[in-house]
Formats: structure tokens, sequence, C-alpha cells
């Protein structure tokens, strides 16, 4: 099999990758260490404090995003963006690569997200996550009732039903956790198909092994789903798993789709 030949400035984007991965780094350590005790010294009630919080990193990321792009790491695409925030909505997105609750989160000024539990306890990431009151996914019956809770309490949460990175040449398979959470909570879902050429910083991926050419992200935003249409016609272990078919098969689809050039044209997201 021929190697692809390197395109793109390779040895830029690999020098400018170990910057991005530096800066996420220092920036996790001043927000834990000198922006969220700041934040949290300030007198106030806790909602206000997540919500600052949240402010806090959706801005960080931003910039974050907006460094990889102008230093050639990535381009990006988001496709409807403007449906993405509401009260008790459920954002739930397929998971190709480690940066897909960057871009999510760069997009909503006060999301909840079911982190890995991982991140609760990271040097770098854990001031983030308990700060920003993100739920962990620790597995337990808990934890499901803090994100039903949180859609409930009027909060956007986002969600990536398949629990770990999708593996490169597979398509996403869901557990159902997410299903049963959103007929306890939500008042609405939105899918979001995270499109990704060439695939890389997936699972056990180091930082260094970056793609041949220049990474290429379309996130496109579904339609609205109720889950009421699911929950007035079954019972909910049955409703759970109907939704959770139809999810999963849009999600192939719409991979699938743009794997045969069949998709939307977007907005650079440069321009929004």
């Amino acid at each position: 099999m021929t190697t692809p030949r390197k395109q793109d400035a390779w040895h830029w984007r690999l020098v400018a990758t170990g910057m991005a991965f530096t800066l996420f780094g220092l920036g996790g350590l001043f927000l834990r260490g000198v922006v969220f005790p700041l934040q949290q010294a300030w007198p106030t009630d806790v909602s206000t404090r997540k919500r600052r919080a949240r402010r806090t990193i959706h801005q960080s990321f931003r910039w974050f995003v907006r460094f990889m792009v102008y230093t050639g790491i990535l381009r990006i695409e988001v496709i409807n963006g403007e449906r993405l925030g509401g009260p008790g909505q459920m954002i739930i997105a397929n998971h190709p690569s480690l940066l897909d609750v960057v871009f999510l989160i760069a997009q909503l000024d006060n999301a909840n997200c079911i982190v890995r539990h991982g991140l609760a306890t990271n040097g770098f990431t854990r001031g983030a996550v308990h700060n920003a009151g993100y739920v962990t996914n620790d597995e337990s019956f808990d934890m499901f009732d803090r994100a039903a809770q949180s859609l409930r309490d009027g909060e956007t949460l986002i969600v990536f039903p398949e629990g770990t990175r999708t593996p490169p040449g597979n398509l996403p398979r869901f557990h159902r956790g997410a299903c049963a959470i959103a007929l306890r909570g939500a008042r609405s879902i939105v899918p979001v198909v995270i499109h990704m050429s060439p695939r890389s910083l997936g699972k056990g991926d180091p930082w260094y092994r970056i793609p041949y050419r220049r990474m290429h992200y379309r996130i496109v935003v579904g339609d609205a789903l109720d889950p009421a249409q699911w929950a007035s016609r079954h019972s909910p272990p049955i409703a759970g798993r109907r939704m959770n078919d139809y999810l999963h098969h849009y999600f192939q689809q719409e991979l699938t789709n743009e794997a045969t050039g069949t998709r939307d044209q977007g907005i650079d997201y440069r321009n929004t």
C-alpha cells in the first residue's frame, strides 16, 4: 500500500499541533489556578457560578478553535449552528475525534455535557469539569438522574452516546443510555453529525501522529426531534430502544451520504 504524500505544510502542522496541545494544557491550568478561584470568590449563587464558568470555557474553546484554524491545523464548517441551544435540549453527536466536545462547547455559551469520568481527575481538565458542573460518566444510576435533572432544569445537554471515540473505518454504535435520559427529561433532541476527513486524534493516537493532509471537519446540525413521538406510544424500555434504533440509522445514513458525496453545502467557520 502506497503511503500518501505529505501535504498542506505537514512539518508546520506538526509544530502547530504541538503548540495547540501545549496551549490547551497551560490554558486548563490557568483556568483552574487563577480564573475559577477568582470567579468562586465573587459572592453569588451556585447556578450563576456554573453559568459564569461555562461561559469562560466557551470563550476559551472558541479562541482555541480559531487558533487551530488560522495556524492551518484544520478546517471546520458548521451547518445549521443556529439550531443549537435551547431549554431542555439534548444534543446527540457521534464522536470521531478528541476535539468533538471542544467544537460543540465553542458553539454554546451555557451548555452542560456528559464527560468521561477521568476528566474529573485529570490535572488539566478537572477545574473546568468541577466549576462548570459537567455530568461525569461513572455509569451509575446517579449519573442518569443528574443528567435528566439538568434537562428538566432547562439546561442544554451534550451527549456522545457511543461512550468512546468511533474506531477508524467503523460507523458509530450508540448505547441506549442517552435515549433513557432523553425520555426522562429532554424537551427536544437535536442530532449533530460530525464528519471528519482524514481521520485523526482517535482513541490511543498520540498528538504527533498527524494526518498527511489538513483535517477537515463538517458539523451538521439536524432538525429537532420530539421525544414524545416515542414516549407517547411505547413503554419506556421499548421507547428507548425505538429511539436508539432511529438515531443509529439516522447517523449511519448521514455518514454514508458524506462518504458518497451526497451532502449539504456549509459555511466556513471563519465567517460564522
